[in-house]
């Protein structure tokens, strides 16, 4: 294939994947900031606090519903549609949350409303960075893999820097202006950023590999079902669970639950950890093409289970910065948490996708990754709850969820490399 054809359906799923983090960190940004006032006063203190992490994590609970619907449409109608289905659906829920009353305004029917539109999210979302990310290595060379995985990875901190840059304009809004309309603003803009996403889906072609699939007989392709899946890959699905962890869960214990925690616990000014949050995110384009390239040489696996490790030894020295309260410690640690766990996020799509065959390619990825998602949206609520428990606010919780996390995801990459399997299929040059 022409490489500028590969080159443009991966730029396609990027900006599925950067609509799709816009959204979920946009979620979680203002769950830390503004929805525990605004859609849980009912609750106060701390427990409107866990209350709107909880909700958080409900959309991260319906991704693998979501996995498993869009990964049926992917592996049997194909990638195409499956993927303009799930960026629809995600960009419309994200938009209408900008449109809700609040619950000074309608009472418990805002937080309901509010939990229903998440959990559109979450299923929605289950579909689209399994699909995104199968798209784009099923174009690709077999030797460049890496490279266009990364690119699909890179919509992560894009979609971040859009959410975060967009917070921190509002958060220069007076707070009464910020709680009374300003915060609408980031959730309406996703219905232009939904158009041009959109707009560029519709001109991609199918894979190629689905394509081959296609051809042959009808009880070949039978033999690609969820039940086979669960049958004949519990352990790829269980290394791919395991090697997605940390790059999806410790990505949101360094950005939203460090954004609660040093706000709340610590009382440091919200801007201040917004800004450093972004230079994480900064980081993490980087990181995503250094280490993208880095797994075709030396395997995805191995990238992975080394920064499970590197991670794991990191997390004491990042928490104890945090601690200090200083503005540059706080920063350094954010933006080296986020860079560490980032690398084992770089190439996970290319392990992922190698940890299965084409026929159930989709839903395999979709499935893993989107398990790994629902524990990984818990993990801000139980830090929240962990410190809501001691009399003095503690680091302890975050130190201790990172290592777990990075350890069970360095045990994933280093197992999940012995388990790759490969195709060849390229579309041909018309």
């Amino acid at each position: 294939m022409d490489p500028k054809e590969v080159g443009r359906i991966a730029r396609a799923a990027f900006v599925g994947t950067a609509l799709e983090w816009y959204d979920f960190f946009l979620f979680g940004t203002a769950s830390a900031l503004v929805f525990n006032h605004l859609f849980f006063a009912g609750v106060g203190g701390a427990n409107a606090t866990l209350a709107a992490f909880a909700t958080f994590g409900v959309g991260f609970l319906a991704r693998p519903l979501g996995a498993i619907i869009f990964g049926h449409i992917g592996d049997k109608y194909g990638r195409r549609p499956a993927l303009i289905i799930s960026i629809v659906v995600i960009g419309v829920a994200t938009g209408v949350i900008g449109l809700l009353p609040t619950y000074g305004s309608i009472g418990v029917w805002a937080p309901v409303m509010l939990t229903v539109l998440r959990l559109l999210q979450g299923v929605a979302v289950g579909g689209e960075w399994g699909g995104a990310t199968t798209m784009a290595i099923e174009h690709a060379p077999e030797e460049k893999r890496g490279r266009y995985a990364a690119l699909v990875q890179i919509g992560s901190p894009v979609g971040t820097l859009l959410s975060s840059g967009i917070f921190a304009l509002i958060l220069m809004l007076p707070p009464e202006t910020v709680d009374s309309w300003a915060w609408r603003i980031p959730f309406l803009v996703a219905f232009p950023f939904l158009g041009v996403a959109l707009w560029i889906r519709l001109k991609v072609e199918e894979s190629p590999v689905f394509e081959a699939l296609s051809a042959v007989e009808d009880e070949e392709k039978e033999k690609g079902s969820l039940k086979d899946l669960f049958r004949d890959y519990l352990p790829q699905l269980a290394l791919a669970t395991a090697a997605a962890l940390l790059g999806i869960g410790g990505f949101f214990v360094m950005s939203t639950y460090v954004l609660s925690y040093a706000t709340e616990s610590l009382g440091l000014d919200r801007q201040m950890v917004v800004n450093a949050t972004l230079l994480g995110a900064i980081c993490q384009i980087f990181i995503n093409l250094f280490f993208g390239r880095l797994g075709e040489k030396f395997g995805p696996g191995r990238i992975i289970g080394w920064g499970g490790v590197a991670t794991a030894l990191l997390s004491w020295p990042i928490w104890a910065m945090i601690d200090s309260g200083n503005a540059i410690a706080l920063t350094i640690a954010v933006c080296l948490g986020i860079s560490s766990v980032t690398i084992t996020y770089s190439v996970s799509g290319v392990l992922l996708s190698e940890l299965f065959p084409a026929k159930m390619r989709y839903s395999g990825v979709a499935i893993s990754a989107n398990a790994a998602g629902a524990i990984s949206g818990l993990l801000p609520f139980i830090a929240t709850w962990m410190n809501s428990t001691n009399e003095q606010p503690s680091s302890t919780p975050g130190i201790v969820i990172l290592v777990i996390v990075a350890l069970i995801t360095a045990i994933g990459g280093f197992v999940g490399e012995k388990y790759r399997v490969k195709d060849n299929v390229v579309r041909q040059d018309s």
